[in-house]
């Protein structure tokens, strides 16, 4: 017996410390530094991007400037940090790509003493970027859902699926806050308002963070708020529209999701690139906000500083400016933090300190996923049986498009009547790359390699259209962006031949000026592309009933159609069974729940310009320009009727004490004769505020299902932080005075209204206040995703 507990003791001692399980993450990460080479630290903050394609028509700008030829064997012989996306670069067979990375994991770990592998990522904005992978609907579409439980319940799915193919990290989600249509990254993002990509956001992070896998937030922070809509272009705001409407919605997806990555944005605030922004990343996002995790660069970003920027005179400056800055780690591949990186430490350029300080941070997050542990094996799944498309994400992205359709305008056309004769008609009514976004893999990798399959099965408007009508008649009418017209002419003969006409129209989704929306496909107005609006004017010639879809990653300014077509449905490139969702709201099969994320403008012009502007910003008499949305921020029609009781304030009173909680209640009931779901949503109103504020913004919202005849009992409990702000002083604070929360269909569809005054001292608040209301849908149903 003593032989036992002496053997056993002798081999703990020889257990490495960072190989110890009972000490914690940073004592393991300690010791393990203690012990590393430069050249080995080195090799734990940059990634290797292998397969990347570095020449041709498929790469990103500026990616044939980086250093190619890298050899395997002599960049991970000290040990490596990322692999990147080695699912994502090129069509691989899932079971061949599982193997593939297993064995390279093996070569990682046994070419550097320690046994380090690397960690591994992959993009997941609309699902897994893997061929194969389920392809779900975009941010867009996230947002228009108003459904936080259904988005937790999709990135739990991407993650599972992620985990299984040995994925450690996912590049996702974009918080970034639409300020300007025309960008081309819109559809990436979740929405216009920030409250709602918070909460949408902090959804995401937590099911993407339960199954394991590291959520990276990104841009951070202000990329969406670039000049003119143009990508990568310089960023000018106040300190207010920052931490107003650009920051809060990071802060709920650490504070309410628990991400562990953070990526830097491209551009440059007031002219600081983020990538060189001591004050942004450590400051900030560490010292500010308490984030422990690893900030990741956006690709290639570190060299942009000297390419792009032109505040780093070579690669050597770029290293010590982004390090120094809080740069963990280098993506996608090694360049900047090799060779340059090594010549600044040597000069003094940057101190050991510095680099230790990132060393440490990628360690602490490769033991919490367990990658230091001594039983760890890259073959964490059986590569037979991986299923990157399994039925229950098929379940959950088919909902999700059913939920984030958008029934924007609507006569007597729709649901479509049983029987009818209809046409469809448009450059993408059978168009399977139309329901995918730029970041889904048949859009941002597919593409590239016309020769191969899709990989997954996608249904078109007119494939869905078949299968709940049977027979219709289709022409394609024209592209999305050429202007031949020769095609025309059958779509009118189709049109004039049928009860009703279906006309889909919108964007090809694309990266760097290949498609209409995407990254780097920024747009000069709103106005549809190519000559779709030509043919939608052709087809209301015909004189029969015209039903406009939208497939889009942006909304487009419908002012010249909207009181001529018979209806507008718009869908968010609503993922893989897009076309089935559509097809089910046009003909009734389903009853639409979408809301629009961002308003639909009137016309082309004029941007930007969101709904949360102050008085100024909105229509008034100094200006013969009307900013107003056609169809404005939150609007959405359904097939059934719904009846709103008055709103109350629980306790009776008017009071509401700067630092207290008021609880506003009011039942909603459907009226009509099917089943349908209302979305309530709050809006708060500040009437006189030290700074101007917007006429409204949203500060709650609850997505209500009912059947015919059934009521429900809506509770919203509100903080007084909710109504914080940026005052005169620089500081967030809760100030007294009048509000009033107006609750309805929209920001502008007031259907219940609440006067409070808000009493009490001014209350200065941090980044520690309260986030979100708590919802309560009829007695004891708390809405999930939604902090208590």
């Amino acid at each position: 017996m003593t032989t036992d507990i002496s053997a056993e003791r002798t081999a703990e001692s020889q257990v490495p410390p960072w190989r110890d399980r009972t000490r914690t993450p940073a004592e393991r990460a300690d010791g393990l530094l203690a012990e590393m080479t430069q050249a080995e630290r080195l090799g734990q903050i940059v990634g290797l991007w292998v397969g990347a394609d570095a020449s041709g028509a498929g790469v990103a700008p500026n990616q044939s400037d980086m250093p190619q030829g890298l050899e395997w064997e002599a960049v991970i012989a000290d040990g490596l940090g990322q692999l990147s996306r080695p699912y994502g670069t090129a069509p691989v067979e899932p079971a061949l790509g599982a193997r593939s990375l297993a064995h390279s994991q093996r070569e990682v770990m046994a070419a550097n003493r320690f046994g380090i592998p690397a960690q591994v990522h992959e993009e997941c904005l609309a699902g897994f970027a893997a061929w194969q992978a389920t392809a779900f609907p975009i941010p867009l579409s996230w947002g228009a859902s108003f459904n936080l439980e259904r988005v937790e319940q999709m990135a739990t799915l991407i993650g599972q699926t992620m985990r299984a193919a040995g994925v450690h990290q996912g590049l996702s989600p974009v918080l970034d806050v639409t300020r300007d249509y025309r960008w081309g990254r819109t559809e990436e993002t979740i929405s216009e308002d920030p409250f709602l990509v918070g909460m949408v956001g902090a959804s995401y992070v937590r099911g993407l963070e339960s199954t394991g896998i590291v959520a990276t937030l990104k841009h951070f922070v202000g990329y969406s708020a670039s000049r003119a809509g143009r990508n990568l272009a310089p960023v000018s705001i106040g300190t207010r529209e920052f931490a107003d409407v650009l920051l809060p919605p990071f802060e709920a997806a650490l504070r309410l999701g628990g991400a562990r990555s953070v990526m830097h944005s491209y551009t440059d605030i007031d002219g600081v690139p983020s990538a060189a922004d001591t004050w942004l990343l450590t400051d900030l996002l560490r010292d500010t906000l308490g984030f422990e995790g690893t900030v990741v660069a956006d690709y290639f970003g570190v060299r942009f500083l000297e390419r792009l920027h032109r505040v780093a005179a070579d690669g050597s400056h770029a290293a010590a400016l982004a390090l120094t800055a809080g740069v963990d780690v280098e993506l996608p591949t090694i360049d900047a933090y090799g060779d340059p990186l090594a010549r600044a430490l040597a000069e003094g350029r940057v101190a050991e300190t510095i680099l230790d300080r990132a060393v440490r941070r990628v360690l602490i997050q490769k033991i919490e996923l367990g990658l230091l542990d001594a039983d760890y094996a890259p073959e964490q799944a059986d590569p037979e049986s991986l299923a990157l498309d399994p039925e229950p994400a098929r379940e959950v992205a088919l909902e999700m498009a059913r939920e984030s359709v958008v029934l924007v305008a609507n006569g007597d056309t729709l649901p479509l009547a049983p029987g009818a004769s209809i046409a469809v008609v448009g450059p993408l009514a059978d168009d399977p790359y139309s329901m995918l976004g730029c970041y889904s893999f048949p859009a941002h990798v597919g593409a590239q390699h016309p020769d191969h399959e899709i990989g997954i099965d996608i249904t078109t408007v007119r494939a869905g259209l078949e299968a709940e009508l049977g027979s219709v008649r289709y022409a394609r009418g024209c592209d999305v962006t050429d202007s031949d017209r020769s095609g025309l002419a059958e779509a009118s003969e189709a049109a004039r031949a049928a009860d009703a006409c279906v006309v889909v129209v919108g964007d090809r989704a694309g990266l760097f000026g290949r498609g209409t929306s995407g990254e780097g496909c920024d747009a000069a107005d709103l106005a549809l592309p190519g000559i779709q609006g030509e043919l939608i004017e052709e087809m209301l010639a015909t004189g029969t009933p015209v039903v406009l879809v939208l497939l889009t990653g942006r909304p487009y300014a419908l002012g010249h159609y909207a009181d001529r077509v018979a209806a507008i449905v718009q869908g968010f490139f609503p993922g893989q069974h897009g076309g089935q969702a559509i097809a089910e709201v046009l003909t009734g099969t389903i009853n639409p729940s979408g809301r629009l994320p961002v308003g639909i403008p009137r016309d082309p012009g004029g941007q930007p310009g969101t709904y949360l502007a102050a008085p100024l910003g909105q229509a008034s008499t100094v200006s013969n320009l009307d900013p107003s949305a056609l169809f404005p921020f939150g609007h959405g029609l359904t097939y059934t009727s719904f009846e709103w009781g008055e709103a109350t304030v629980a306790g009776g009173g008017t009071e509401w004490d700067t630092a207290g909680l008021v609880t506003v209640e009011l039942t909603v009931t459907n009226t009509g004769d099917r089943r349908g779901t209302e979305v309530v949503q709050v809006y708060l109103e500040d009437h006189v505020a030290q700074v101007t504020q917007p006429v409204r913004r949203l500060i709650a919202f609850a997505r209500v299902p009912l059947d015919a005849g059934a009521s429900a009992g809506v509770r919203f409990t509100l903080s007084a932080d909710l109504t914080s702000f940026t005052g005169l002083a620089g500081e967030r604070i809760v100030e007294p005075g009048q509000v009033s929360l107006h609750i309805g269909r929209s920001v502008t569809q007031t259907l219940a209204k609440v006067d409070l005054d808000l009493t009490g001292a001014l209350r200065t608040v941090g980044h520690d206040r309260e986030l979100a209301p708590v919802v309560v849908v009829d007695p004891g149903e708390t809405t999930a995703g939604v902090s208590s």
